[in-house]
């Protein structure tokens, strides 16, 4: 009976010690089986994430674009369907001729169908700012191409084109160079309103500014048409006839319009009037190995690649500039030949 008496608390220490044996494993099982969930949740945050971000393939874009008034815009917008389809991306593209409330009218559209990224070329600079907020009420970021609206910086995501302002600045310096800093012009201007007009404007008056024998004698609208240059300059020629010296024209479509006028009234252009314009384009190439124009400055609308570039970054939440300029020259008719076969537009 006393053996068993002391027997008793010997059993039970040994029985205490084995269940606490057992139980440490299960403990450092359960921490290891911890251990091995928390990268499998990580690589599933991970794929999600990725599962989120778009492509080209499955990207769906709506672009407003301004309307086919000249070569210019009609390279524009080849650029912008050719780089779509090379890309894969789903394009909605809509052509507004040459009015605002049909470019208003289109964005809604991409709204409405929930494209993912919206571009657009603002045919005049004012006048969006209601628009551009539903889109971005909807989510939907917009870019701006080739052309600036004048609304607040937050209403799109970045601005894609040129430097009118530089432009206008190119083309007075090389004037007073053409004129020897003496002369009276005529200015064919673009579409009342928009921003390569105003600011090809502003950048040729800056340039000239110092420059006291060169005068603007008169200034009208040409709307970016060949048709309408023709018809502005011919009003122009009624008025000064032989006073005039030189044309600058804000594009090279109203030049080349007007250079037919000033053939029909008898002068001979790029002599007796000096032409300088904008936009660089393989019409104006060809004129200029004529004769009949004397300077154009590059604006480049292949935009198409940078477009979709940007548009992807945006759609997946990536940083990118407000402005991205395109890089351009100027050029003389003595390099036109040579450059002409290299043209793409």
């Amino acid at each position: 009976m006393r053996m068993q008496k002391l027997l008793l608390p010997l059993l039970l220490l040994i029985l205490i010690t084995a269940l606490a044996a057992c139980a440490a494993p299960a403990a450092d099982t359960s921490q290891s089986a911890s251990d091995a969930a928390q990268p499998a949740d990580s690589s599933a945050a991970s794929s999600a994430g990725e599962a989120t971000m778009k492509s080209y393939e499955d990207m769906v874009v709506g672009y407003a674009q301004i309307g086919a008034e000249s070569e210019w815009r009609t390279a524009n917008t080849a650029s912008i369907k050719e780089e779509a389809g090379n890309l894969g991306v789903e394009l909605k593209f809509s052509d507004a001729q040459q009015k605002q409330e049909n470019q208003i009218k289109a964005i809604r559209s991409f709204i409405a169908q929930q494209v993912d990224v919206i571009g657009v070329s603002p045919v005049v600079e004012t006048g969006w700012e209601t628009v551009f907020q539903e889109a971005k009420d909807a989510g939907i970021p917009l870019i701006l191409v080739d052309r600036r609206a004048d609304v607040p910086e937050d209403l799109y995501a970045t601005y894609l084109g040129s430097d009118f302002v530089e432009e206008g600045r190119k083309a007075g310096n090389a004037m007073i160079e053409i004129l020897g800093g003496e002369g009276k012009i005529v200015e064919l201007v673009g579409t009342v309103g928009s921003a390569p007009a105003n600011d090809r404007a502003t950048g040729f008056r800056e340039a000239i500014a110092d420059t006291p024998g060169m005068e603007i004698i008169a200034s009208q609208s040409g709307d970016f048409t060949r048709a309408k240059g023709k018809e502005v300059m011919e009003a122009f020629l009624k008025t000064y006839g032989d006073e005039i010296n030189a044309l600058y024209a804000h594009n090279d479509d109203m030049a080349i319009g007007a250079i037919q006028a000033i053939e029909e009234y008898g002068l001979k252009p790029g002599e007796d009037i000096k032409i300088v314009s904008v936009d660089a384009v393989r019409g104006a190439f060809e004129a200029m190995i004529e004769g009949k124009l004397n300077c154009t400055v590059e604006c480049n609308p292949l935009l198409g690649p940078q477009f979709f570039d940007l548009a992807l970054k945006v759609v997946n939440g990536e940083e990118v500039p407000k402005w991205v300029p395109s890089e351009e020259s100027i050029f003389f008719p003595d390099e036109a030949e040579a450059l002409l076969p290299t043209r793409k537009y």
